[in-house]
């Protein structure tokens, strides 16, 4: 019954709750006029209340103030100038609780404190009491135990759609990430190489073609990189994107453009964690190319170091150093990624000179 409760539209649950209500309420006053345990006789207006009042209910989550009112106006009728006794008030319980999950708290505790004081009152001058002290006592705990379970519903759902936002959120900066990984590296490597053809195009053929051989591998990587992260995207299983073991054909895409790169690795590669290794690659590939475009440098060294613990990746350079940051999205995306992994990052001016990026990555997660 639970399952075939998830798939019914939000109005079908109303119409059913207010059914149910109806039900409950008109069956369990029957019964008690019937055993004589209540004083009155049922009338057309007796079953005009005790099935329209629960009927307010299909509206609730539309107009749940006005749904309250009526519902509490609808049973103080009822037990002042119909019969016999029943739990019509459990309609106005429901209306209250729906009211504190959808509008602020200070409505519900106003009309809840008014329900009370009303029926306070109400029993105190009727010559025929409804309730006893005890039973005053166990509808103000309905009362408000309806408005504190109503505002526990408010906070969870408020709760579930900020945890559905914030998980938008980072997915969205992980494609965005994802992205400028993939396309910024061999675009930036395809710009240059383009450009190197173009400019010696007459004066070097040969120099021009090779030029043109790493566009046209750049261009290839990119579009198995990109199909590989849409593959990742549509959480494919066959598609799995890159890692330290491609770290070769990063290095060699970085020299085909004249840049002299010494590789440094320390300590056995263990299989790592498929976010680590390509948050690794990331990590090398970016820093090379902020090398290119920002440096003005002639080598850069990258240095990978292997623990039981962590994954240390360096990446130094000869160049100018001393500036700030590259501007953009490249270290900001670098130190999100190694962050959300657990890591730290950083990147600045080396002592020898030159640019240094550094990080850390845990490998707690590595089998």
């Amino acid at each position: 019954m639970a399952g075939l409760s998830v798939g019914l539209s939000t109005r079908v649950r109303d119409v059913l709750l207010a059914l149910s209500v109806a039900v409950g309420v008109a069956g369990v006053t029957l019964l008690q006029a019937r055993l004589g345990d209540t004083p009155g006789s049922f009338s057309v207006w007796s079953w005009a209340l005790l099935l329209g009042v629960p009927a307010t209910l299909v509206v609730r989550r539309r107009f749940p103030a006005a749904v309250a009112v009526a519902t509490l106006a609808g049973s103080a009728l009822y037990y002042t100038l119909v019969g016999p006794d029943g739990p019509i008030v459990v309609a106005f319980v429901v209306a209250l609780y729906s009211l504190a999950a959808i509008r602020p708290l200070a409505v519900a505790v106003v009309i809840g404190a008014v329900a009370l004081a009303a029926t306070a009152y109400g029993e105190a001058i009727s010559p025929r009491p409804h309730l006893d002290t005890p039973g005053l006592l166990l509808l103000g705990g309905w009362i408000v135990a309806s408005v504190a379970l109503g505002r526990a519903r408010r906070a969870h759902v408020a709760y579930l759609r900020e945890a559905e936002e914030r998980a938008a959120t980072e997915e969205r900066l992980r494609i965005a990430r994802e992205l400028h990984d993939v396309l910024g590296h061999n675009l930036s490597l395809i710009n240059v190489q383009a450009s190197a053809a173009l400019h010696r195009l007459d004066a070097d053929p040969g120099q021009a073609g090779r030029a043109l051989t790493v566009v046209k591998e750049a261009s290839r990587d990119t579009l198995r990189e990109l199909r590989g992260t849409l593959g990742v995207l549509r959480r494919d299983e066959a598609a799995r994107p890159p890692g330290l073991a491609h770290l070769d054909r990063l290095i060699e895409q970085a020299r085909a453009t004249g840049l002299t790169v010494v590789t440094e690795v320390d300590g056995e590669p263990p299989r790592l964690a498929p976010d680590t290794d390509l948050a690794a690659y990331r990590l090398v590939q970016e820093a090379l190319t902020n090398v290119r475009k920002h440096a003005g440098a002639s080598t850069a060294t990258v240095r990978i170091r292997y623990t039981r613990r962590e994954l240390r990746v360096e990446v130094t350079d000869d160049g100018a150093g001393g500036g700030p940051m590259p501007a953009g999205n490249g270290i900001k995306g670098m130190s999100e990624r190694v962050r959300a992994l657990g890591g730290d990052l950083s990147a600045g001016s080396s002592a020898d000179g030159g640019f240094r990026v550094s990080a850390r990555l845990p490998q707690g997660a590595a089998t």
